[in-house]
């Protein structure tokens, strides 16, 4: 059985490789299928499957939708999309626009702290896609303003940075009906930037998001710790939630993660796949 990698970005929101680069990597790395899971955005699906069809791997259509959390943040990726689905196209245009909205926002802030950045200077790292704070990163990185990407986050643009500044987000009802009336797979993304630590908390949360129709969580990813994964395994098997893994692949503007060679690869295995079909299959046929 092949490995996947179920959570990547492109140019069509903050990664750095086009969807079709980001499809031959995959297949040059010996993957069996990926799922392209851009922030708030389906634009680059079609030039991804397109390139999958083309070089014989499997590419799945997804999203990461971000959604309302207070305390934390909330990412709900959605797997095995229509993504021409239209009225998923219109609520991700208000997301979209969010963001665009908040862009100006921010480099007004890192102004009036003495950062002269502009959107012209931003725009170089967006590759065409939408803009958002790893390309402002990225502009503060290489103009010399921090001294890693990392950084930037840290002092100017995390959520206790100095120029951070909030964005609209639709509640987790909505975020999961949007996936679900495209005929998707929801699952929770990276359960641990929740903040809830208490494994009774997230057991709670878990629970209230599967009665508003979560399909599965993010087991395998990077940055969970042995004991965050083997909690993420037992919650998910005690609640009857599927069960995924991905690499959050973003290009240079996360270098530290490469496609297809995370610690946890060899747990990403296509048997994850089948199981994401067989719940569509038999929730939407």
């Amino acid at each position: 059985m092949g490995f996947v990698d179920l959570h990547t970005h492109s140019t069509a929101s903050d990664g750095t490789l086009g969807p079709a680069d980001l499809v031959r990597l995959a297949w040059e790395r010996g993957l069996q299928a990926v799922a392209l899971t851009d922030h708030d955005t389906i634009d680059g699906l079609a030039e991804a499957v397109a390139a999958g069809a083309e070089l014989g791997i499997e590419v799945i259509p997804g999203v990461e939708i971000s959604a309302r959390h207070p305390g934390g943040s909330m990412h709900i990726l959605g797997y095995f999309l229509d993504y021409q689905n239209a009225r998923l196209s219109e609520r991700l245009a208000v997301l979209k626009q969010a963001r665009k909205d908040r862009n100006p926002q921010i480099l007004a802030k890192l102004n009036a702290l003495g950062i002269p950045l502009t959107m012209e200077q931003v725009e170089r790292f967006s590759g065409g896609g939408q803009i958002g704070r790893p390309h402002i990163a990225r502009a503060l990185f290489e103009a010399g303003y921090v001294r890693s990407l990392q950084e930037a986050f840290d002092l100017y643009l995390g959520n206790q940075g100095k120029a951070y500044v909030s964005k609209f987000r639709f509640p987790p009802e909505e975020a999961l009906g949007m996936i679900r009336d495209a005929k998707g797979v929801p699952v929770l993304a990276h359960p641990f930037t929740l903040g809830l630590e208490d494994p009774a908390l997230l057991r709670e949360k878990l629970m209230s998001l599967k009665a508003l129709g979560l399909a599965g969580v993010e087991v395998y990813y990077p940055e969970h710790s042995p004991e965050q994964e083997a909690l993420c395994l037992s919650l998910a098997r005690e609640l009857g939630l599927l069960i995924s893994g991905g690499s959050d692949f973003h290009g240079e503007n996360k270098p530290e993660v490469e496609l297809g060679r995370i610690p946890c690869q060899s747990k990403l295995t296509y048997g994850l796949v089948e199981a994401l079909k067989a719940w569509r299959q038999q929730v939407y046929v």
